[in-house]
């Protein structure tokens, strides 16, 4: 996940703070530089972190912060609070007229950023929400670009209107408009052309788009990845194009985050949406509130929480909770809820949303979805009955079963061994799972 190091090294920072009864100020200030140096590493803009480290210092000496019970946890109120005014405050939306309207939504970006797998993203949200998109390919240079469009498009079950590589993408683009309008669709969402790097006639081209055709919005993408490369070129597309607002692909990445932090502040944009995957569900709402939250370490429990209900099957956990009172659960079940937890982007993922997991997750390795990819091989290696009836398994089927997997047969007992611990704890805890002699619906499943 992006910002573990700069998480890592902020959380450093305020557990000193937070060891210390009282402060002066040269320990706010040493503090401060700590962070200073922390954000430059993480490749925020050195002109951004200049202001914010001043924004921050200004109100954390002053008399009401230096003579508060706790000034640590204070100065970790205004770095919070500053660093959620730093990217934007509030959420913003992409901008729609009324759905008897057509809305023209153009995406830009360079090439590799993820613009055409985003795009087909951004109409899954609004065909959700009740939308009906059609998608303009019109990235006429780039090999099989409008191929995958409607590979993507097919998917998501979106139109994409297409008219080959012989058409100038402005005319596409116009014809696209008038066949939105004759059958019933109200967004169009243009697939431009990227570049490896900004040249002059890729924006010629999105102005020429610009000048036919009422563009409500210009969406660009970018890849987290590049760093300051990111904030530059959002900048140069803003000069010359004019932008709306930006959307951040490749979040999930190793990357050092410094464009989230920075794209705000050097462009005046807002963050749309961050790519936290290659899944085409894989596309978050930015929050500048949450996304504070993520990087000093604080979780993203709403976030988590909406990803439980868009993903978990309810169904399925009301059946696992009645099974789990009556202690029948098996080994089907125990799939079922890895894979919605893989739905859910991975445990490590749903771990660091959890308050207080972020300075804990570089001791998290060995939870990955490489270890429950050899779980799920395990129980798939596993009969029915066995599945079902974990209580037959003697030496010869776990050997079996370990054959099967691939894994070594000490793989195959830890789990059981695992699974028959939790049973067990399940039968000796008859008044939470609501049974005799306890009282009923203490045991509540979260969805």
């Amino acid at each position: 996940m992006a910002f573990e190091s700069l998480s890592e090294k902020l959380q450093n920072v305020f557990k000193n703070l937070r060891s210390k009864g009282r402060l002066t100020e040269d320990d706010v200030k040493a503090a401060l530089k700590e962070v200073k140096m922390a954000l430059l590493e993480a490749d925020v803009s050195f002109k951004v972190v200049k202001e914010f480290i001043k924004a921050v210092q200004d109100r954390a000496v002053g008399q009401d912060v230096m003579s508060s019970l706790t000034p640590g946890q204070m100065v970790i109120k205004i770095v919070n609070e500053e660093m959620v005014r730093l990217m934007g405050s509030e959420t913003t939306e992409i901008k729609l007229k009324p759905s008897n309207e057509i809305t023209v939504i153009m995406m830009a970006g360079l090439q590799g950023a993820g613009k055409t797998t985003t795009i087909a993203k951004i109409a899954g949200k609004l065909k959700s929400k009740g939308r009906k998109p059609l998608l303009a390919a019109c990235d006429i240079y780039r090999p099989a670009a409008i191929q995958q469009l409607q590979i993507n498009g097919q998917k998501q079950g979106v139109e994409v209107f297409a008219m080959g590589t012989s058409h100038k993408p402005v005319n596409i683009v116009k014809a696209a408009v008038e066949h939105a309008g004759k059958n019933g669709f109200n967004v169009v969402i243009i697939d431009t052309a990227g570049r490896l790097h900004i040249d002059e006639d890729m924006m010629n081209e999105l102005i020429e788009i610009k000048e036919n055709v009422n563009v409500d919005q210009t969406i660009l993408v970018v890849d987290a990845m590049t760093g300051q490369d990111a904030v530059n070129v959002a900048g140069m597309f803003n000069d010359k194009v004019g932008i709306d607002g930006v959307v951040l692909t490749k979040l999930d990445g190793d990357t050092r985050g410094g464009a989230a932090l920075s794209i705000r502040a050097v462009t005046g944009k807002p963050i749309l949406y961050i790519g936290m995957g290659e899944k085409l569900s894989d596309l978050e709402q930015f929050y500048p509130d949450r996304m504070a939250s993520r990087i000093l370490g604080m979780g993203d429990i709403l976030t988590l929480i909406e990803k439980a209900e868009s993903e978990v099957d309810k169904d399925k956990a009301r059946e696992l909770e009645q099974k789990l009172r009556k202690a029948q659960f098996g080994f089907d079940d125990f799939l079922d809820q890895m894979n919605q937890i893989k739905k859910m982007g991975g445990l490590k993922d749903i771990l660091g949303m959890m308050p207080g997991m972020g300075a804990q997750m570089k001791n998290l390795d060995a939870i990955d979805d490489g270890a429950m990819d050899k779980v799920e091989a395990i129980i798939l290696s596993m009969t029915p009955k066995e599945r079902t009836n974990p209580d037959i398994l003697n030496p010869s089927r776990k050997n079996r079963i370990a054959k099967g997997a691939g894994v070594d047969i000490s793989e195959v007992n830890k789990l059981v061994k695992q699974f028959e611990q939790t049973r067990k704890m399940m039968k000796q805890m008859p008044g939470l799972m609501g049974g005799k002699g306890g009282k009923k619906g203490k045991f509540k499943l979260p969805f």
